[in-house]
């Protein structure tokens, strides 16, 4: 990638976020960049209340639950001293998972050759909405083909995206996607080449496709002194799945505890 003239382009996020989510994105990126990680994406819900999920990866596609740690305990404090949110809210660092979005062309690059959902911001032709299997973006970035099963007879089987126009964009979960990314134990490479797995295994046939687990590091905060933290909770989503219904006591820190006893100065 490095000795590509158009890395840049290929490295650049094609879909940026708006209000909220795009002051949290102006906060944490410069230092999520320097810990040597890169935002996917960022979006405020109303889960919990409010919740601020960051979604964010190493530039080679992996993220671990560690990587997830330290992306929180890295942020945690810039979101606390701006505030971009303006109230209480969850904080939620994870990976981009196995159904991942597609938001640089380098994302297409890596994926190509399996199914995903893209929606364009600008209609093409009348329509905004497309699936079928990706291909690689041309060289400059542009735009990248996509193979359509549902078209009607007469009508083009493949087309070129205009990435410019992306709205949004994701891999649609699939054994064969889930066989791949365990396999290769992260996305796939740029130049894998030798190493596609070999269909008449039938090891690979016959093991079934465990469900897909996101790493994710779940922490509440308090962008008041009055508000009482809850414990860190870093998990996976099936055992966060697990323990929905169960919800952690609140506990009040040591800065929180001396505060209230009129012993911070």
């Amino acid at each position: 990638m490095a000795d590509n003239p158009h890395s840049d382009i290929l490295e650049k996020r094609l879909i940026t976020e708006t209000g909220v989510a795009a002051r949290v994105v102006q906060v944490i990126e410069a230092s999520i960049l320097g810990l040597g990680y890169r935002v996917v994406r960022v979006k405020v819900s109303s889960a919990n209340g409010c919740t601020v999920q960051i979604m964010a990866e190493r530039p080679d596609g992996t993220m671990t639950v560690d990587d997830c740690e330290a992306v929180s305990r890295a942020i945690s404090p810039l979101l606390d001293l701006d505030d971009p949110v303006g109230k209480a809210y969850y904080l939620e660092v994870s990976s981009p998972g196995i159904d991942r979005p597609l938001v640089r062309a380098v994302d297409f690059a890596r994926w190509a050759g399996y199914e995903a959902k893209v929606e364009l911001a600008v209609p093409m032709d009348g329509r905004k909405r497309f699936r079928g299997l990706i291909g690689a973006p041309n060289p400059d970035g542009l735009t990248v083909p996509i193979d359509l099963p549902d078209v009607k007879e007469g009508l083009p089987s493949r087309i070129d995206l205009p990435l410019r126009d992306l709205g949004d964009a994701y891999l649609v979960l699939t054994d064969e996607l889930v066989r791949e990314s365990l396999r290769r134990g992260g996305p796939p490479s740029l130049d894998d080449g030798d190493d596609a797995p070999d269909e008449d295994d039938p090891e690979i046939e016959a093991e079934p496709a465990p469900a897909p687990l996101k790493k994710k590091v779940s922490r509440p905060l308090k962008p008041k002194a009055s508000q009482r933290p809850k414990p860190v909770k870093v998990e996976t989503e099936e055992s966060l799945a697990i323990k929905a219904k169960n919800k952690a006591k609140p506990v009040r820190t040591k800065a929180v505890r001396v505060k209230e006893d009129g012993k911070l100065h």
